[in-house]
């Protein structure tokens, strides 16, 4: 079953990203879920740096992403034959920064024998798991959001579905963009900033677990659509918490999202 032709996540009008009800976020309708404007910050570090594919993305959520939309400043900080940095700031229509971000760049090296150890793949294959909801069923609101089943599927190894505590699941979305196949990179960054939900400790109604963070880093690109999280957050009393996720494809892993949490019991 494919999703609807054009979905995605974002449309772009110049450097306007116009996000798409796929992009709203659980916690309020005004914003949008970390995932899409992550992937748009990849996108634009990427075409900064287009010789050397990026390694590592560290986000800072300083406010909400507006729902409304928003714009990306990069630029190129050092620039080296093996390794690049870049930073870049997302702004609303106000100017006013979003979102700080710092990615690492470094350029492949010639194909060597080298020695290595891959753990067994954690949740097996996307086809022998099976279909569920996502781990967020109901928003805290009552408008079309990112955990819609027409813009993100979920399948659930044996033994794990969308309830909470430590969880692997496989994941499927639309594209960043209608109009273009987004880089392995983009695509995962909607899984990479779903850890905290995936594996989180009690329901969004309960305690909410937002992150101001994301730090997403692959030691390979990601290959496929379906692509897999082994997921356990860690909650602490005084509020803080860390959501700590393995990210796999069908052929092994292939990095690691963290994402610090803030955590506050609803009033």
């Amino acid at each position: 079953m494919t999703f609807g032709s054009g979905a995605s996540f974002l449309e772009l009008e110049g450097d306007w990203y116009r996000p798409t009800s796929h992009a709203r976020g659980p916690w309020d309708p005004e914003a949008c879920h970390g995932g899409p404007p992550a992937g748009a910050i990849a996108r634009e570090m990427e075409l900064a740096v287009p010789g050397a594919p990026l390694r590592r993305l560290t986000v800072d959520l300083l406010r909400p992403v507006p729902f409304a939309g928003f714009r990306i400043r990069t630029e190129v900080v050092h620039g080296g034959r093996t390794v690049s940095s870049t930073a870049a700031e997302l702004v609303d229509a106000k100017d006013r920064v979003c979102a700080r971000a710092r990615g690492l760049h470094i350029a492949a090296g010639e194909a060597a024998d080298l020695p290595t150890i891959e753990p067994r793949l954690p949740g097996g294959s996307p086809a022998d798991a099976a279909a569920g909801p996502f781990p967020i069923e109901h928003a805290l609101h009552d408008l079309p959001a990112f955990n819609d089943p027409s813009g993100v599927r979920m399948r659930y190894p044996a033994g794990h579905d969308n309830t909470p505590g430590p969880t692997t699941t496989w994941m499927r979305t639309v594209p960043l963009l209608p109009d273009e196949d987004p880089s392995p990179f983009q695509r995962i960054c909607a899984l990479a900033d779903s850890g905290n939900a995936i594996s989180r400790n009690a329901q969004p109604w309960e305690v909410n677990f937002v992150n101001p963070d994301l730090t997403l880093v692959l030691h390979r690109a990601p290959v496929g659509d379906w692509l897999g999280s082994q997921a356990e957050s860690h909650w602490q009393p005084d509020g803080v918490g860390l959501a700590d996720a393995l990210l796999f494809d069908e052929q092994g892993l292939v990095g690691r999202a963290l994402q610090t949490l803030v955590l506050r019991v609803p009033r």
